[in-house]
């Protein structure tokens, strides 16, 4: 939203307050105890929709990172591990599930295929964390 407005100094404060909070987190465990969130931060499925996950929590923090002509943040290690450990070895994700919900077409293939999408994302997540992509 800040690259299509212009963004303002209230919307810059919300969003990085909202990133240091999953960044504490390291996107993906409980700050109390350390423990997984959830077995669903780990699972991938294309649309995002709201279902939360680490691969589209990375994908945020890419763009944020090139917005803000910055480094990724160290506290994404984790993260992107998952991430680089779900890929395939022919260099593609699988789709893991389904959301539920109505839709009107498919975007992507059924559970248990490789995902166009989801390895689209996990390789541009990728190729930014391992410094091929460099902000500006």
């Amino acid at each position: 939203m800040e690259a299509a407005t212009g963004g303002s100094d209230a919307l810059r404060t919300a969003r990085r307050a909202g990133e240091e909070y999953l960044l504490q987190r390291r996107l993906l465990r409980t700050l109390s105890t350390g423990e997984l969130v959830g077995p669903w931060a780990t699972r991938f499925a294309y649309p995002f929709r709201w279902i939360y996950s680490v691969l589209n929590a990375a994908e945020h923090f890419r763009a944020a990172a090139l917005h803000d002509e910055v480094a990724p943040d160290p506290r994404l290690a984790e993260a992107i591990e998952v991430i680089r450990a779900a890929r395939r070895p022919d260099g593609t994700w699988l789709q893991e599930r389904r959301h539920p919900g109505r839709v009107w077409f498919e975007v992507d293939v059924a559970p248990g295929e490789p995902s166009k999408w989801l390895s689209f994302y996990g390789t541009r997540v990728l190729a930014w964390w391992d410094g091929r992509l460099t902000p500006g």
